[in-house]
Protein backbone atom coordinates (compact mmCIF):
# COMPACT_ATOMS: atom_id res chain seq x y z
CA UNK A 1 0.00 0.00 0.00
CA UNK A 2 1.70 3.48 -1.31
CA UNK A 3 0.07 5.32 2.48
CA UNK A 4 2.20 2.32 4.03
CA UNK A 5 5.50 3.79 2.32
CA UNK A 6 4.44 7.04 2.34
CA UNK A 7 4.57 7.00 6.10
CA UNK A 8 8.13 4.90 6.38
CA UNK A 9 10.21 5.79 3.25
CA UNK A 10 9.26 9.06 2.49
CA UNK A 11 10.59 10.92 5.51
CA UNK A 12 14.06 9.24 4.99
CA UNK A 13 14.30 10.48 1.09
CA UNK A 14 13.49 14.22 3.08
CA UNK A 15 16.02 13.43 5.50
CA UNK A 16 19.05 12.64 3.09
CA UNK A 17 17.81 15.46 0.52
CA UNK A 18 17.77 18.36 3.31
CA UNK A 19 21.20 16.90 4.30
CA UNK A 20 22.57 18.21 0.94
CA UNK A 21 20.87 21.15 1.30
CA UNK A 22 21.38 25.03 3.69
CA UNK A 23 19.05 25.97 5.75
CA UNK A 24 17.01 27.93 3.55
CA UNK A 25 16.74 25.69 0.47
CA UNK A 26 15.70 22.23 3.49
CA UNK A 27 13.11 24.52 4.49
CA UNK A 28 12.14 25.14 1.40
CA UNK A 29 12.08 20.94 1.02
CA UNK A 30 10.98 20.54 4.17
CA UNK A 31 7.36 22.76 3.69
CA UNK A 32 6.52 20.37 1.31
CA UNK A 33 7.65 17.20 2.74
CA UNK A 34 5.19 18.12 5.64
CA UNK A 35 2.07 18.68 2.99
CA UNK A 36 2.44 15.70 1.58
CA UNK A 37 3.10 13.50 5.50
CA UNK A 38 -0.20 15.12 6.35
CA UNK A 39 -2.32 14.10 3.42
CA UNK A 40 -0.62 10.78 3.55
CA UNK A 41 -1.51 10.42 7.77
CA UNK A 42 -5.55 11.80 6.77
CA UNK A 43 -5.25 9.28 3.98
CA UNK A 44 -4.30 6.27 6.40
CA UNK A 45 -6.33 7.63 9.04
CA UNK A 46 -9.77 7.96 6.82
CA UNK A 47 -8.87 4.30 5.33
CA UNK A 48 -8.42 2.55 9.19
CA UNK A 49 -11.86 4.59 9.81
CA UNK A 50 -13.97 3.67 6.97
CA UNK A 51 -12.39 0.15 6.37
CA UNK A 52 -10.59 -1.43 9.85
CA UNK A 53 -7.37 -1.97 11.08
CA UNK A 54 -5.28 -5.04 9.25
CA UNK A 55 -1.69 -6.38 9.52
CA UNK A 56 0.43 -5.24 6.86
CA UNK A 57 3.42 -7.02 5.83
CA UNK A 58 5.66 -4.76 3.71
CA UNK A 59 6.87 -6.19 0.53
CA UNK A 60 4.57 -9.02 1.31
CA UNK A 61 7.50 -11.16 2.90
CA UNK A 62 6.46 -13.17 5.53
CA UNK A 63 8.04 -12.82 9.17
CA UNK A 64 10.62 -13.33 10.30
CA UNK A 65 12.52 -11.85 7.04
CA UNK A 66 9.79 -9.19 6.17
CA UNK A 67 8.32 -6.77 8.35
CA UNK A 68 5.35 -6.69 9.98
CA UNK A 69 3.05 -3.54 10.46
CA UNK A 70 0.76 -3.43 12.67
CA UNK A 71 -2.24 -1.08 11.58
CA UNK A 72 -5.14 -0.20 14.10
CA UNK A 73 -6.85 2.95 15.19
CA UNK A 74 -4.88 3.33 17.81
CA UNK A 75 -1.77 3.49 15.55
CA UNK A 76 -3.12 5.65 13.31
CA UNK A 77 -4.21 8.13 15.96
CA UNK A 78 -0.45 8.39 16.81
CA UNK A 79 0.21 8.97 13.43
CA UNK A 80 -2.33 11.60 12.50
CA UNK A 81 -1.10 13.05 16.21
CA UNK A 82 2.83 13.45 14.87
CA UNK A 83 1.88 14.77 11.57
CA UNK A 84 -0.07 17.45 13.26
CA UNK A 85 2.69 18.12 15.96
CA UNK A 86 5.38 17.82 13.61
CA UNK A 87 4.24 20.23 10.91
CA UNK A 88 3.77 22.64 14.00
CA UNK A 89 7.09 22.60 15.02
CA UNK A 90 8.42 22.36 12.02
CA UNK A 91 6.87 25.41 10.70
CA UNK A 92 7.90 26.84 14.05
CA UNK A 93 11.80 25.80 13.10
CA UNK A 94 11.69 27.94 9.97
CA UNK A 95 11.03 30.73 11.16
CA UNK A 96 12.50 30.62 14.89
CA UNK A 97 16.18 29.28 14.14
CA UNK A 98 18.85 31.42 12.92
CA UNK A 99 19.42 30.42 8.97
CA UNK A 100 22.88 32.68 9.51
CA UNK A 101 24.02 30.02 12.31
CA UNK A 102 25.27 27.20 9.22
CA UNK A 103 24.71 24.40 12.13
CA UNK A 104 20.96 24.95 11.88
CA UNK A 105 20.94 23.40 8.57
CA UNK A 106 21.20 20.04 10.55
CA UNK A 107 17.65 20.58 11.91
CA UNK A 108 16.36 19.58 9.34
CA UNK A 109 17.49 15.86 8.14
CA UNK A 110 17.49 15.51 12.00
CA UNK A 111 13.68 16.43 12.20
CA UNK A 112 13.18 13.94 9.02
CA UNK A 113 14.89 11.08 10.87
CA UNK A 114 13.10 11.54 14.01
CA UNK A 115 9.80 11.39 12.35
CA UNK A 116 10.86 8.21 9.92
CA UNK A 117 11.47 6.90 13.36
CA UNK A 118 8.32 7.66 15.09
CA UNK A 119 6.14 6.26 12.34
CA UNK A 120 7.97 2.91 12.17
CA UNK A 121 7.09 2.73 15.92
CA UNK A 122 3.70 3.70 15.84
CA UNK A 123 3.25 1.15 12.92
CA UNK A 124 5.60 -1.59 14.28
CA UNK A 125 4.46 -4.89 14.67
CA UNK A 126 7.30 -7.00 15.68
CA UNK A 127 9.42 -6.21 18.63
CA UNK A 128 13.03 -5.72 16.80
CA UNK A 129 12.02 -3.63 14.36
CA UNK A 130 10.45 -1.44 17.35
CA UNK A 131 13.94 -1.46 18.75
CA UNK A 132 15.08 -0.11 15.16
CA UNK A 133 12.43 2.74 15.32
CA UNK A 134 13.35 3.64 18.93
CA UNK A 135 17.28 3.67 18.35
CA UNK A 136 16.37 6.39 15.05
CA UNK A 137 14.13 8.05 17.11
CA UNK A 138 16.45 8.34 20.43
CA UNK A 139 20.13 9.22 17.79
CA UNK A 140 18.05 11.85 16.07
CA UNK A 141 17.16 13.29 19.61
CA UNK A 142 20.04 13.54 20.92
CA UNK A 143 21.29 15.34 17.81
CA UNK A 144 18.89 18.05 18.14
CA UNK A 145 19.36 18.14 22.12
CA UNK A 146 23.12 18.68 21.26
CA UNK A 147 22.24 20.83 18.07
CA UNK A 148 24.41 24.60 18.23
CA UNK A 149 27.34 22.90 20.18
CA UNK A 150 27.40 24.95 23.34
CA UNK A 151 28.81 23.41 26.52
CA UNK A 152 25.41 23.12 28.38
CA UNK A 153 23.78 21.25 25.63
CA UNK A 154 26.18 18.92 24.57
CA UNK A 155 26.22 17.62 28.64
CA UNK A 156 22.77 17.66 28.66
CA UNK A 157 22.57 15.57 24.93
CA UNK A 158 25.66 13.07 26.61
CA UNK A 159 23.52 12.64 29.88
CA UNK A 160 19.98 11.47 27.32
CA UNK A 161 22.48 9.33 25.24
CA UNK A 162 23.33 7.45 28.29
CA UNK A 163 19.86 7.24 29.14
CA UNK A 164 18.86 6.31 25.81
CA UNK A 165 21.39 3.49 25.49
CA UNK A 166 21.32 1.59 28.68
CA UNK A 167 17.66 1.56 27.76
CA UNK A 168 17.62 0.17 24.47
CA UNK A 169 20.00 -2.58 25.94
CA UNK A 170 17.39 -3.42 28.32
CA UNK A 171 14.84 -3.58 25.77
CA UNK A 172 17.17 -5.40 23.29
CA UNK A 173 18.02 -8.33 25.93
CA UNK A 174 14.86 -8.50 26.42
CA UNK A 175 13.81 -9.14 22.66
CA UNK A 176 16.75 -11.28 22.72
CA UNK A 177 15.51 -13.94 25.23
CA UNK A 178 11.75 -13.78 24.21
CA UNK A 179 12.99 -14.93 20.17
CA UNK A 180 14.94 -17.67 22.15
CA UNK A 181 12.26 -18.92 23.73
CA UNK A 182 9.39 -18.55 21.50
CA UNK A 183 11.09 -18.38 17.86
CA UNK A 184 9.43 -15.18 16.79
CA UNK A 185 9.83 -11.62 16.81
CA UNK A 186 5.90 -10.86 16.26
CA UNK A 187 4.11 -9.15 18.91
CA UNK A 188 0.49 -11.00 17.69
CA UNK A 189 2.37 -14.30 17.10
CA UNK A 190 4.09 -14.67 20.64
CA UNK A 191 0.58 -13.15 22.36
CA UNK A 192 -1.16 -15.86 20.06
CA UNK A 193 1.47 -18.33 21.37
CA UNK A 194 0.92 -17.76 25.64
CA UNK A 195 -2.56 -17.45 24.68
CA UNK A 196 -2.89 -21.33 23.30
CA UNK A 197 -0.83 -22.48 26.31
CA UNK A 198 1.25 -24.20 23.19
CA UNK A 199 4.53 -22.94 24.87
CA UNK A 200 5.62 -22.39 28.79
CA UNK A 201 5.86 -19.11 30.25
CA UNK A 202 9.19 -17.61 30.26
CA UNK A 203 8.30 -13.95 30.11
CA UNK A 204 8.83 -12.80 33.16
CA UNK A 205 11.75 -11.87 33.15
CA UNK A 206 12.58 -10.21 29.58
CA UNK A 207 8.88 -9.17 29.96
CA UNK A 208 10.09 -7.12 33.15
CA UNK A 209 13.71 -6.46 31.98
CA UNK A 210 11.82 -4.45 28.50
CA UNK A 211 9.73 -2.68 30.79
CA UNK A 212 12.65 -1.35 33.00
CA UNK A 213 14.54 -0.19 30.24
CA UNK A 214 11.40 1.67 28.14
CA UNK A 215 10.38 3.29 31.72
CA UNK A 216 14.32 4.92 31.52
CA UNK A 217 13.43 6.16 28.34
CA UNK A 218 10.23 7.39 29.11
CA UNK A 219 11.67 9.49 32.23
CA UNK A 220 9.61 7.37 35.09
CA UNK A 221 10.46 8.73 38.18
CA UNK A 222 12.98 7.79 39.96
CA UNK A 223 14.67 7.51 36.63
CA UNK A 224 13.63 11.29 35.20
CA UNK A 225 17.03 13.12 35.82
CA UNK A 226 18.24 12.98 32.19
CA UNK A 227 15.17 14.77 30.63
CA UNK A 228 14.74 18.38 32.09
CA UNK A 229 18.10 19.07 30.98
CA UNK A 230 17.90 18.12 27.66
CA UNK A 231 14.40 19.75 26.99
CA UNK A 232 15.38 22.77 29.03
CA UNK A 233 18.83 23.71 27.06
CA UNK A 234 17.29 22.34 23.58
CA UNK A 235 15.86 25.02 21.17
CA UNK A 236 12.10 25.49 21.82
CA UNK A 237 10.95 23.78 18.36
CA UNK A 238 13.31 20.80 19.69
CA UNK A 239 12.10 20.98 23.34
CA UNK A 240 7.87 20.95 21.74
CA UNK A 241 9.23 17.57 19.82
CA UNK A 242 10.60 15.79 22.42
CA UNK A 243 7.79 16.43 24.71
CA UNK A 244 5.47 15.94 23.01
CA UNK A 245 6.05 12.78 20.99
CA UNK A 246 9.64 11.35 21.56
CA UNK A 247 9.29 10.47 25.33
CA UNK A 248 5.48 9.22 24.29
CA UNK A 249 7.16 6.08 21.82
CA UNK A 250 8.49 4.13 24.48
CA UNK A 251 5.95 4.39 26.18
CA UNK A 252 3.32 3.47 23.42
CA UNK A 253 5.66 0.00 23.12
CA UNK A 254 5.56 -0.86 27.15
CA UNK A 255 1.68 -0.19 27.04
CA UNK A 256 1.54 -2.19 24.11
CA UNK A 257 3.91 -4.78 25.60
CA UNK A 258 1.48 -4.76 29.00
CA UNK A 259 -1.95 -4.67 27.39
CA UNK A 260 -1.20 -7.53 24.99
CA UNK A 261 1.41 -9.65 27.44
CA UNK A 262 0.97 -8.62 30.85
CA UNK A 263 -1.64 -10.67 31.86
CA UNK A 264 0.89 -13.86 31.64
CA UNK A 265 2.82 -11.89 34.44
CA UNK A 266 0.56 -12.73 37.49
CA UNK A 267 1.63 -9.77 38.50
CA UNK A 268 -0.51 -7.46 40.68
CA UNK A 269 2.30 -5.92 42.85
CA UNK A 270 4.43 -5.19 39.71
CA UNK A 271 1.05 -3.35 37.65
CA UNK A 272 0.94 -1.56 41.54
CA UNK A 273 4.05 -0.39 42.02
CA UNK A 274 4.40 0.92 38.34
CA UNK A 275 0.61 3.63 39.39
CA UNK A 276 2.61 4.41 42.69
CA UNK A 277 6.02 5.55 40.48
CA UNK A 278 3.95 6.93 38.58
CA UNK A 279 1.96 9.16 41.11
CA UNK A 280 5.29 10.41 42.58
CA UNK A 281 6.28 11.21 39.21
CA UNK A 282 3.04 13.59 39.35
CA UNK A 283 3.67 14.58 42.79
CA UNK A 284 7.37 14.99 42.39
CA UNK A 285 8.01 16.80 39.00
CA UNK A 286 4.79 19.34 39.67
CA UNK A 287 6.36 20.29 43.11
CA UNK A 288 10.21 20.61 41.25
CA UNK A 289 8.12 22.72 38.07
CA UNK A 290 6.77 25.04 40.75
CA UNK A 291 10.60 25.95 41.99
CA UNK A 292 12.00 26.10 38.83
CA UNK A 293 13.98 29.78 38.05
CA UNK A 294 13.85 29.33 34.56
CA UNK A 295 11.08 29.20 32.30
CA UNK A 296 12.20 26.09 30.17
CA UNK A 297 12.65 24.19 33.49
CA UNK A 298 9.78 24.83 34.54
CA UNK A 299 7.73 23.50 31.52
CA UNK A 300 10.39 20.66 31.11
CA UNK A 301 9.54 19.39 35.08
CA UNK A 302 6.03 19.19 33.65
CA UNK A 303 6.66 16.98 31.54
CA UNK A 304 8.41 14.53 34.25
CA UNK A 305 4.62 14.91 35.80
CA UNK A 306 2.59 14.71 33.31
CA UNK A 307 4.45 11.14 32.24
CA UNK A 308 3.71 10.10 35.79
CA UNK A 309 -0.27 9.63 35.08
CA UNK A 310 0.30 7.58 31.76
CA UNK A 311 1.93 5.11 34.30
CA UNK A 312 -1.56 4.24 35.84
CA UNK A 313 -2.58 2.33 33.05
CA UNK A 314 -0.80 -0.61 34.46
CA UNK A 315 -2.52 -0.54 37.53
CA UNK A 316 -6.11 0.15 35.98
CA UNK A 317 -6.14 -2.27 33.51
CA UNK A 318 -4.93 -5.84 35.60
CA UNK A 319 -7.44 -7.53 36.89
CA UNK A 320 -10.04 -5.61 36.02
CA UNK A 321 -12.89 -6.56 33.31
CA UNK A 322 -12.71 -5.92 29.87
CA UNK A 323 -15.03 -2.53 30.02
CA UNK A 324 -12.99 -0.57 32.75
CA UNK A 325 -10.08 -1.74 30.98
CA UNK A 326 -11.18 -0.26 27.97
CA UNK A 327 -11.60 2.87 30.03
CA UNK A 328 -8.33 3.37 31.14
CA UNK A 329 -7.14 2.65 28.23
CA UNK A 330 -9.27 5.28 26.66
CA UNK A 331 -8.22 7.51 29.27
CA UNK A 332 -4.60 7.44 29.00
CA UNK A 333 -4.45 7.75 25.22
CA UNK A 334 -6.51 10.94 25.23
CA UNK A 335 -4.22 12.01 28.42
CA UNK A 336 -0.94 11.21 25.66
CA UNK A 337 -2.76 13.17 22.76
CA UNK A 338 -3.65 16.34 24.57
CA UNK A 339 -0.59 16.21 26.70
CA UNK A 340 1.13 16.24 22.90
CA UNK A 341 -0.91 19.06 22.18
CA UNK A 342 -0.45 21.05 24.87
CA UNK A 343 2.93 20.28 25.60
CA UNK A 344 3.87 21.10 22.01
CA UNK A 345 2.41 24.56 22.61
CA UNK A 346 3.67 25.61 25.46
CA UNK A 347 6.77 24.82 24.66
CA UNK A 348 6.91 27.02 21.65
CA UNK A 349 4.92 29.75 23.32
CA UNK A 350 7.77 29.72 25.86
CA UNK A 351 10.56 29.94 22.99
CA UNK A 352 8.58 33.10 22.31
CA UNK A 353 8.58 34.57 25.52
CA UNK A 354 11.89 33.94 26.04
CA UNK A 355 12.80 35.73 22.50
CA UNK A 356 10.79 38.71 23.91
CA UNK A 357 12.45 39.52 26.79
CA UNK A 358 15.84 37.67 26.31
CA UNK A 359 16.61 35.61 29.29
CA UNK A 360 15.22 32.27 30.44
CA UNK A 361 14.26 32.95 33.92
CA UNK A 362 10.83 33.18 34.70
CA UNK A 363 11.33 36.94 37.15
CA UNK A 364 12.40 38.50 33.79
CA UNK A 365 8.98 38.07 32.52
CA UNK A 366 7.64 40.67 33.95
CA UNK A 367 5.68 43.43 32.05
CA UNK A 368 5.57 41.10 29.45
CA UNK A 369 1.55 40.31 29.61
CA UNK A 370 1.16 43.86 27.87
CA UNK A 371 3.71 43.16 24.56
CA UNK A 372 2.58 39.51 24.33
CA UNK A 373 -0.35 38.85 25.97
CA UNK A 374 -0.80 36.19 22.69
CA UNK A 375 1.93 33.65 23.78
CA UNK A 376 1.07 34.42 27.34
CA UNK A 377 -2.13 33.40 26.34
CA UNK A 378 -1.63 30.06 24.71
CA UNK A 379 0.42 29.36 27.41
CA UNK A 380 -2.21 29.22 29.91
CA UNK A 381 -4.26 27.55 27.34
CA UNK A 382 -1.97 24.77 27.41
CA UNK A 383 -1.78 25.04 30.86
CA UNK A 384 -5.58 24.85 31.32
CA UNK A 385 -5.54 21.39 29.89
CA UNK A 386 -2.50 19.95 32.07
CA UNK A 387 -4.69 21.25 34.88
CA UNK A 388 -7.57 19.04 33.63
CA UNK A 389 -10.23 22.09 33.24
CA UNK A 390 -13.44 21.20 31.22
CA UNK A 391 -13.71 21.52 28.37
CA UNK A 392 -10.19 20.33 27.10
CA UNK A 393 -8.73 17.10 26.09
CA UNK A 394 -7.07 16.94 29.79
CA UNK A 395 -10.35 16.86 31.48
CA UNK A 396 -12.04 14.23 29.74
CA UNK A 397 -8.43 11.72 30.26
CA UNK A 398 -8.62 12.60 33.75
CA UNK A 399 -12.50 11.94 34.11
CA UNK A 400 -12.20 8.65 32.04
CA UNK A 401 -9.64 7.82 34.87
CA UNK A 402 -11.49 8.60 37.10
CA UNK A 403 -14.13 6.52 36.16
CA UNK A 404 -11.83 3.30 36.35
CA UNK A 405 -10.21 4.29 39.39
CA UNK A 406 -14.12 3.84 41.22
CA UNK A 407 -15.25 1.06 39.34
CA UNK A 408 -12.03 -0.81 39.48
CA UNK A 409 -12.23 -0.15 43.38
CA UNK A 410 -8.87 1.70 43.63
CA UNK A 411 -10.01 4.54 44.55
CA UNK A 412 -6.46 5.95 46.11
CA UNK A 413 -5.75 6.92 41.91
CA UNK A 414 -8.38 9.60 42.89
CA UNK A 415 -5.98 11.88 45.11
CA UNK A 416 -3.24 11.51 42.78
CA UNK A 417 -5.53 13.22 39.81
CA UNK A 418 -6.45 16.00 42.29
CA UNK A 419 -3.35 16.82 43.15
CA UNK A 420 -1.49 17.25 40.07
CA UNK A 421 -4.21 19.08 38.72
CA UNK A 422 -3.84 21.68 41.37
CA UNK A 423 0.15 21.65 41.90
CA UNK A 424 -0.42 22.35 37.83
CA UNK A 425 -2.16 24.95 38.74
CA UNK A 426 0.18 26.48 40.65
CA UNK A 427 3.19 26.62 38.65
CA UNK A 428 1.19 27.95 35.28
CA UNK A 429 -0.36 30.50 37.79
CA UNK A 430 3.49 31.18 39.07
CA UNK A 431 4.31 32.20 35.21
CA UNK A 432 1.53 34.33 34.87
CA UNK A 433 1.43 35.86 37.77
CA UNK A 434 5.47 37.10 37.61
CA UNK A 435 4.10 38.31 33.50
CA UNK A 436 1.61 40.39 35.36
CA UNK A 437 4.27 42.46 37.53
CA UNK A 438 4.71 45.57 36.33
CA UNK A 439 8.70 46.56 36.31
CA UNK A 440 8.91 49.40 33.80
CA UNK A 441 6.64 51.48 31.47
CA UNK A 442 9.17 51.35 28.64
CA UNK A 443 8.58 49.06 26.13
CA UNK A 444 11.71 46.85 25.69
CA UNK A 445 10.02 43.83 24.54
CA UNK A 446 11.37 42.19 20.76
CA UNK A 447 8.01 41.61 18.85
CA UNK A 448 8.50 38.03 17.54
CA UNK A 449 6.68 37.26 13.85
CA UNK A 450 2.80 36.63 14.34
CA UNK A 451 3.36 33.40 12.58
CA UNK A 452 5.75 31.91 15.63
CA UNK A 453 2.57 33.14 18.23
CA UNK A 454 0.02 31.64 15.94
CA UNK A 455 1.32 28.26 16.07
CA UNK A 456 1.20 27.49 19.75
CA UNK A 457 -2.07 29.09 19.66
CA UNK A 458 -3.61 26.42 17.34
CA UNK A 459 -1.86 23.63 18.82
CA UNK A 460 -3.57 24.93 22.92
CA UNK A 461 -6.56 25.57 20.76
CA UNK A 462 -6.75 21.76 19.72
CA UNK A 463 -5.83 20.77 23.32
CA UNK A 464 -8.98 22.62 24.62
CA UNK A 465 -11.35 21.39 22.06
CA UNK A 466 -10.17 17.97 21.90
CA UNK A 467 -12.38 17.22 25.25
CA UNK A 468 -15.23 18.50 22.53
CA UNK A 469 -14.49 15.53 20.11
CA UNK A 470 -13.42 13.18 22.22
CA UNK A 471 -16.21 10.38 21.42
CA UNK A 472 -15.41 9.98 17.29
CA UNK A 473 -11.78 10.47 18.09
CA UNK A 474 -11.94 7.31 20.72
CA UNK A 475 -14.61 5.86 18.34
CA UNK A 476 -11.28 5.43 15.93
CA UNK A 477 -8.74 4.80 18.62
CA UNK A 478 -10.53 1.45 19.35
CA UNK A 479 -10.64 0.16 16.19
CA UNK A 480 -8.64 -2.99 16.36
CA UNK A 481 -6.45 -4.78 13.25
CA UNK A 482 -8.28 -8.03 11.92
CA UNK A 483 -5.16 -10.00 12.19
CA UNK A 484 -5.22 -10.79 8.40
CA UNK A 485 -2.53 -8.88 6.40
CA UNK A 486 -2.76 -6.65 3.18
Amino acid sequence: MWLMAGLLFTPLAWAVLTLLLDFSKGRVVTWLGILVQVLVSLGLWAAVASDGGFLYLLGGWQAPLGIELRVDGLAVTFVLLTALVAAACGWHASIYLDPGKPWHRYFWPLFWFLWAGLNAVWLGGDLFNLYVGLELISLAAVGLVALGGQADALRAAIRYLMAALLGSLAYLLGVALIYGQFGTLSLAGVTELMNSGDVQSGLTFPLILMLLGLALKTALFPMHGWLPPAHGIAKSPVSALLSALVVKASFYIAARLWLDLGGHLGGYVLAQLIGVLGSLAVIWGSWLAFRQAKLKQVVAYSSVAQIGYLFLLFPLTWGVTDAISQQAQQGITLQVVSHALAKAAMFLAAGNLIMSVGSNRVDALAGVSRFLPFSLFSFGLAGVSLMGLPPTGGFAAKWLLLQASLASGQWWWLGVLLAGGLLSAAYVFRVYRASFIEATDTDQFYHPSRSLEVIPMILALLSLGLGLVAEPVLSVMSLPFEGASQ
